[in-house]
């Protein structure tokens, strides 16, 4: 079992990994910083228990401990328990979800890797909002996507905000980044995947109607500009998801979550 280790000190160092969550200059998990990934409530961490991000500690109230228990068997990890109000001084803000997990960040995965096995890929450009990212993970958990793949200006999917919202999610889903934009897709192409991007324009081709690789690789831009000219003009095909007159666009996730189910429903035919 983990090692449990009563902290009532805010002040102890040994919780220095979860301290100032909410402070910009000094928060863990951004990577000028150490880079750690932060894990938040009960679901996210057996999440990341589950996953290749080994948690170097555990921070959390009594209560969570009890609830965590089973999963911890076996993990050589400290739990450091705290009543809610030292949690509280230590992260920065009153933690509802009573626990959290930090782990280092491991190697990112090789693209050549994480393609091998694949049928259903996202690929997004410019995707800069948390909360679209974890939600895009999210949703590709759940409807059967096998990788995210990141082109230029995305924001980090480990922030803990991205974390959160995903319900852990990118701790699950295997993501990497293109080594060149848009020449990077290229990858894909070589390995048979049609290239289809996503786009409100009232010319492309319906979505269901578009998608006839036996590879799909899901091209998506971010909330507002959408996908830039030259992530275009690399894609095989240009896709839209039909909708009502007066409706411009979708949200990034929510368009990605429907492709996702369009893949799905076509493979159960």
């Amino acid at each position: 079992m983990a090692a449990v280790i009563d902290i009532e000190d805010p002040a102890d160092g040994r919780v220095d990994d979860f301290r100032d969550l909410s402070d910009a200059d000094r928060r863990p998990d951004l990577p000028g910083r150490k880079g750690s990934v932060i894990a938040e409530g009960v679901v996210v961490v057996q999440r990341m228990l589950e996953s290749r991000f080994r948690p170097s500690a555990l921070l959390g109230v009594d209560k969570r401990y009890g609830q965590l228990a089973a999963d911890l068997a076996g993990v050589d990890v400290p739990y450091y328990r705290a009543s809610a109000e030292v949690m509280a001084e230590v992260v920065g803000f009153h933690l509802n979800r009573g626990v959290l997990a930090v782990a280092p960040r491991p190697a990112e995965l090789a693209v050549a890797e994480l393609l091998r096995e694949a049928r259903t890929v996202a690929v997004l450009e410019g995707v800069n909002d948390h909360e679209n990212l974890g939600s895009i993970f999210r949703n590709a958990a759940g409807l059967g996507a096998d990788a995210i793949l990141f082109g230029e200006r995305c924001a980090d999917p480990l922030y803990r905000r991205a974390v959160r919202v995903s319900m852990g999610h990118v701790l699950r889903v295997p993501f990497a980044h293109l080594p060149a934009w848009p020449d990077g897709l290229d990858l894909l192409r070589d390995r048979g995947f049609q290239l289809v991007a996503l786009t409100p324009d009232p010319s492309a081709a319906h979505l269901a109607a578009a998608m006839t690789g036996e590879r799909v690789a899901l091209l998506l831009g971010a909330e507002g500009p959408g996908l830039t000219e030259r992530a275009m003009a690399a894609a095989d095909v240009r896709a839209r998801i039909p909708m009502t007159p007066g409706t411009d666009s979708l949200n990034v996730a929510t368009a990605a979550a429907m492709a996702f189910y369009e893949r799905v429903r076509c493979d159960r035919g």
